[in-house]
């Protein structure tokens, strides 16, 4: 993990999104919709139930 924070800090925001939404379209193909749903839930932070419920259909 801190060789990617590593490289990461080295780039530019918008090149260092860029990479990472190339690397979690990867990952997204090999992970159930639980684990999915909990990835996005982490990165936007659990903010009830009502947002849980309207994201199951991601």
């Amino acid at each position: 993990m801190n060789r990617i924070q590593q490289v990461i800090d080295g780039m530019d925001p918008e090149e260092a999104l860029a990479a990472l939404a190339g690397a979690v379209k990867k990952l997204f193909s090999l992970l159930s919709d639980e684990a999915r749903l909990n990835f996005v839930v982490n990165l936007v932070g659990d903010s009830g139930d009502d947002k849980m419920a309207s994201m199951v259909h991601l």
